[in-house]
């Protein structure tokens, strides 16, 4: 058999191979494809969650009823109104051409139709992300904010994949709320210019207020009143909604509740009222030869192009490759995301009303609106609280809103865009600057100073960096400073000291407050030899508790053990009390022989039961005290 084996020729083996395998394959295609007919057919439970999971408009659409439509046309109406100047104002924040707020605003509400988990989200340009766009555009261009936006979409959308959104969970709320209150100044610093009237560059906190010094006297009187006036409209409009036409009373007459609708719809469409009215009246001065305010300018008529995002790009008789636009951008290919998931499921969270949510579904639709949009030249996206809270207010009852505010933005752009033209740039300033004076959260710093005065630290690092650094780098400080808390405080674990007497024996028990990692290897060992030292040979027994020790890594483990036959040299003894199965392995697989230290019990008594059973008048607790070694 062998020898007939070896004549067979190579080719033919090699083609009975290929032979088997395409059967193999074929079979398996077969199978495949049955399987899948059998799951689609029955309805099979994994399949359809999968799907309802991942495309939630298969959950929530055969559902939808009549009576939904006329609440999800209202709120997505509503949203619009307010999407349209918001769009168009943070264009200008961002550095870009005013079509560009538009562009941005387009893919979010039809994408989140299909890919979206909450009723609630609207996914557009928002102040901060423009003002980190900000930066790039006004160095090198349009193109690095649309290359920004594709970049962060595929972050987004690899870190959702990945289920690695748990990193924001490193920026704590003092970071956060450094980050936004800074980013608010900074944008109502750099729409200071626009508000009065006055030209120059306005990229920073500090290039604004330099900006404000050299150029204040050339503020235009017009322009400075129209903004003021707008800002205090606005402010007084946005209380409109709190008033209560009932008093005591507990009816309410059809006239008063027609007014106060009529009041709410003023107030929640404060914004596209105050841009209106400005357009107008520049509008009618212009008809009659007037110039009294600077405007918007020409806007790009039409929709936006459908392309590539720039992978290559010339600005300024510089030519740029995808490498060289990727070094541009740096930091911000990271920070950018990090904070478009931030906002946006902090969003997500604040309107989920104890329903769960699917962080990771929130990412991947927040990832894809950020890559589709690129390719009709949009800037970075994410979640807006403003507008959120306008579409939950308005009682939207699906998904299904976004394609009505997806609608009107169309129409804005097919057929408003001459009339965007005569919108002063005061009105869209005063717009801006009023919505950011509720973006600095005032409270938290005696919050913080009540609380924990620790937490006052990354709050005013993160701030004073976002400030006077830039927003990317100071949240990063803010980070770095708050995760070195952490570190430390890992490395520094509070240890609590209790000497006692058994029968008459020293004992001394360590319990530390929370697990042992190895950058408190050391310390903790020393904090053991400092406190042991005070005893000579045999008189004490050292007592380590390990009720909140979960486990120990290999640095750790070698520590103790070296503490160990530190111990065993001084001829003093050595008990591990109440550790965990997975700390105890850890040191057993180090070193076999350390597992007789290892012992279990409810009281100490259980760690001397012989001795107590051959006296028991001999137990004795006395001069028993506390010592708490504190990093603190």
């Amino acid at each position: 058999m062998s020898r007939q084996a070896d004549n067979v020729d190579e080719a033919e083996i090699i083609g009975l191979k290929s032979h088997d395998l395409a059967d193999g394959a074929l079979s398996a295609w077969r199978a495949f494809k049955s399987e899948l007919r059998t799951r689609l057919r029955d309805g099979s439970t994994c399949s359809r969650a999968d799907l309802e999971k991942r495309l939630p408009i298969v959950q929530w659409l055969p559902r939808y009823a009549k009576q939904d439509l006329v609440h999800d046309a209202l709120a997505g109406i509503t949203v619009g109104l307010t999407t349209v100047p918001q769009a168009l104002a943070y264009a200008g924040v961002a550095g870009l051409r005013t079509q560009y707020g538009l562009y941005s605003s387009l893919v979010g509400p039809f994408l989140y139709v299909f890919l979206g988990g909450s009723k609630d989200i609207t996914i557009g340009p928002t102040a901060i992300l423009a003002l980190m766009t900000r930066t790039f555009v006004s160095n090198h261009g349009e193109d690095f904010a649309v290359l920004l936006a594709f970049l962060s979409g595929c972050v987004i959308s690899l870190l959702g994949l990945l289920r690695m959104g748990f990193l924001v969970d490193f920026i704590s709320l003092p970071v956060t709320v450094g980050f936004t209150s800074a980013a608010a100044v900074t944008i109502a610093s750099t729409q200071v210019k626009d508000l009065l009237g006055y030209g120059g560059e306005n990229d920073d906190f500090l290039q604004a207020w330099k900006n404000l010094k050299e150029n204040a006297s050339h503020s235009r009187l017009t322009d400075s009143l129209l903004g003021v006036m707008s800002i205090v409209a606005l402010l007084v409009a946005r209380e409109l909604k709190n008033l209560d036409l009932r008093k005591d009373s507990r009816e309410i007459g059809m006239f008063k509740r027609v007014v106060g609708k009529c009041l709410w719809l003023v107030s929640v469409a404060r914004n596209a009222l105050i841009v209106v009215i400005g357009a107008v009246i520049a509008y009618i001065c212009q008809v009659n030869g007037g110039h009294p305010f600077r405007l918007t300018g020409e806007v790009t008529e039409g929709f936006p192009p459908l392309q590539p995002p720039p992978f290559s790009t010339t600005e300024n008789g510089t030519e740029y490759s995808f490498a060289k636009m990727t070094g541009v951008l740096g930091a911000g290919v990271v920070i950018v995301p990090l904070i478009s998931i931030l906002e946006s499921v902090a969003v997500a969270k604040s309107f989920a009303k104890g329903k769960p949510l699917d962080a990771t579904q929130e990412m991947i639709a927040l990832g894809l609106s950020n890559i589709v949009g690129s390719f009709i030249r949009s800037m970075p996206v994410t979640g807006s609280f403003t507008r959120t809270a306008v579409n939950n207010a308005s009682g939207v009852r699906t998904q299904l809103g976004g394609l009505f505010t997806g609608v009107l933005l169309l129409l804005t752009l097919g057929f408003m865009t001459k009339f965007i033209s005569y919108i002063p740039k005061a009105s869209l300033a005063a717009l801006i600057i009023s919505a950011m004076f509720f973006m600095v959260e005032y409270e938290m710093v005696p919050k913080l100073w009540k609380t924990r005065k620790l937490d006052l630290i990354p709050f005013i690092a993160t701030f004073f960096g976002c400030l006077f650094i830039s927003l990317d780098y100071g949240i990063v400080v803010g980070i770095l400073v708050n995760v070195s808390f952490i570190l430390y405080k890992s490395a520094r674990p509070n240890t609590h000291i209790k000497r006692l007497k058994i029968y008459g024996r020293e004992i001394l028990v360590a319990r530390p407050d929370q697990g042992l990692v190895f950058p408190a290897a050391e310390f903790f060992r020393q904090v053991i030899h400092s406190n042991a030292c005070f005893y000579e040979g045999d008189r004490v027994t050292l007592v380590l508790d390990g009720t909140h020790i979960a486990a120990v890594d290999f640095t750790m483990a070698t520590n103790l053990k070296s503490l160990i036959e530190d111990l065993v040299i001084r001829r003093q003894s050595f008990i591990f009390w109440n550790w965990r199965r997975a700390a105890e392995r850890t040191c057993c697989a180090l070193d076999p022989a350390m597992g007789r230290y290892f012992r279990c019990g409810s009281t100490l008594n259980d760690l001397f039961q012989d001795k107590i059973e051959e006296d028991p008048s001999s137990t004795e607790y006395s001069n028993a005290s506390t010592v708490v070694i504190s990093t603190e």
